[in-house]
């Protein structure tokens, strides 16, 4: 977010190539909290009639209220489409939808980069092949994707407590 560093992060970006995977995973670090940003389906066409282009906004504590993002999110995105000179409208990435699932909220004020990291290993884990947001989205990752001692055992296996 912090506009010194864009060119540099753009070209970064760039050179992975996230528009030819299915899954993006892209933690967002702002005033000191983690969200996750899961970019679905962004190796297809944004208008596919198959597999539905979607984001998806994983939030530990969601009274911060991850709607907020949604403007630098959508900007972001449009920077990477222009740096990796890809044909994009403000009005196409406005369209894709921005979807914030309700998943197991964190106990303290601490554990937000920890939820992130375990939701990139769950979300690898049961991630379908063919990942779609009709008939409900996403239909693997509820309030109840996981209990809290399934993330303490996570924790605790890879040292991630302070």
């Amino acid at each position: 977010m912090d506009e010194l560093f864009k060119e540099k992060v753009l070209v970064w970006i760039s050179r992975k190539h996230i528009f030819t995977k299915k899954y993006v995973f892209v933690p967002i670090l702002h005033w000191r909290y983690w969200n996750l940003l899961i970019f679905c389906n962004f190796d297809k066409p944004l208008q596919s009639k198959t597999q539905t282009t979607c984001m998806l906004l994983l939030d530990s504590m969601q009274m911060s209220g991850p709607r907020r993002l949604e403007p630098t999110i959508r900007k972001f995105l449009l920077d990477v489409y222009e740096a990796e000179k890809r044909p994009v409208t403000k009005q196409a990435i406005s369209k894709i939808p921005l979807l914030i699932p309700k998943v197991p909220q964190q106990r303290n004020g601490e554990d937000c980069g920890r939820f992130v990291l375990y939701f990139i290993s769950l979300f690898m884990e049961s991630a379908p092949k063919n990942f779609s947001i009709t008939g409900g989205y996403p239909y693997f990752m509820k309030e109840d994707w996981f209990a809290p001692q399934d993330f303490d055992c996570f924790c605790k296996r890879f040292k991630l407590f302070s």
